[in-house]
């Protein structure tokens, strides 16, 4: 009874984790973008995009810890 219910939140929890990482990656390699763009960019665009490519990383480490794999969606 108890452990259906926590295969359930592990499995919604996991969704979420793949959420969360397609987001942010989604982020890092936009704000990286127009960094690579800008001729003179400021601290706080260098700042905030490597604050990204950190979270990316550490989702990245989380779910590889998981063993979670995105589906893919058609």
């Amino acid at each position: 009874m108890f452990f259906r219910r926590k295969g359930k939140l592990r499995n919604e929890n996991n969704q979420k984790l793949v959420q969360q990482l397609e987001e942010i990656k989604r982020s890092w390699l936009n704000q990286k973008s127009l960094l690579e763009k800008s001729l003179d960019p400021s601290e706080d665009a260098i700042i905030q995009t490597k604050i990204s490519e950190i979270k990316y990383f550490y989702l990245f480490k989380e779910a590889k810890r998981r063993k979670v794999t995105a589906s893919k969606r058609k």
